[in-house]
């Protein structure tokens, strides 16, 4: 009995040792996942912090380019498509006159203007011309229609289009960037105390207001051509010319008077010419008057004496 309560003993002692063993490691895993799971946390805090230092200290640059990404991304879903048109149309046309009037007429009308017009005549038969417009890019083949009905035949027709949309958006992105580093040069200047720093601000201010200048210039000039598009027009005429009388070439009384001068200036120099020749000839024409008389005198008197 003492035996078998001994074992017992034993046994209870036994397995409250195997619990509390459990209850120890349990205690030490649950201790260890929750110092794991402390240490994970942190590792993501360090992680977030670092991203977050590396995002500051990036260069103004990459910053710069990455904004401009997400700005052209912004731009090209939502601006309209910037397209530079032109035209060129060869017409032979019954009247040039009429149509260049007409062609003009509907310039004014649209709100365009001309840049260029010439007119040429090589010959009675043969008219032509070309004329150079600028048109609203929202009346542009609404025209290009009105200037081939003024035609009697279209000889050619060309229409072209360049997109700089992207041209566009990426001289605004630039000028926007340039204006940033603008206002920061302006900064500098007013907080600079040394000459030197003044006149290297100074000089790195007036390049960057240059590049601006440039920049805006051809953003301005690109807004021109796409608001406005440009259709060259050249026009022949071909006339059939039926020859009549031309009362110029006639003259008819003008030529009378010119025939009656001329002939009385004919009299007038040959009596002029007569009195000339007998006056300036009467010594000679005595002499021989003399000499005549006397040979008709000595061959009468010989004739007399043979009777």
């Amino acid at each position: 009995m003492k035996k078998g309560f001994i074992i017992l003993l034993l046994t209870s002692l036994f397995m409250t040792a195997c619990s509390s063993n459990n209850s120890t490691e349990s205690k030490s895993s649950g201790g260890k996942s929750g110092s794991s799971l402390a240490a994970d946390q942190k590792m993501e805090m360090s992680r977030e912090d670092f991203s977050n230092e590396v995002a500051m200290e990036m260069p103004n640059e990459e910053l710069e380019n990455a904004d401009k990404a997400a700005e052209v991304k912004d731009i090209d879903i939502t601006k309209d498509r910037m397209i530079i048109h032109q035209a060129q149309l060869q017409a032979k046309v019954k009247n040039f006159e009429k149509a260049q009037l007409n062609i003009e007429k509907k310039v004014k009308e649209y709100g365009g203007y001309i840049v260029e017009s010439n007119t040429y005549r090589e010959t009675d038969e043969t008219v032509s011309g070309t004329i150079v417009v600028r048109i609203p890019e929202k009346h542009f083949q609404t025209f290009i229609n009105d200037a081939e009905k003024q035609a009697a035949e279209i000889l050619g027709r060309n229409v072209t289009g360049q997109d700089v949309t992207e041209e566009y958006v990426d001289l605004e992105s630039r000028l926007k960037s340039k204006k940033a580093v603008e206002k920061r040069l302006l900064d500098f200047m007013a907080d600079a105390k040394k000459t030197e720093d003044l006149l290297k601000i100074s000089s790195d201010l007036a390049k960057i207001q240059e590049e601006i200048e440039v920049l805006v210039g051809r953003m301005k000039y690109l807004e021109n051509q796409t608001s406005f598009s440009t259709i060259q027009i050249h026009m022949i005429e071909t006339r059939v010319v039926i020859p009549g009388i031309d009362n110029k070439d006639l003259n008819t009384w003008e030529k009378t008077k010119k025939q009656l001068v001329d002939s009385t200036n004919f009299i007038l120099v040959a009596c002029s010419a007569l009195v000339v020749f007998f006056i300036g000839n009467l010594p000679v024409f005595v002499l021989l008057l003399i000499i005549v008389g006397v040979i008709f005198f000595l061959i009468r008197r010989r004739k007399r004496k043979d009777l």
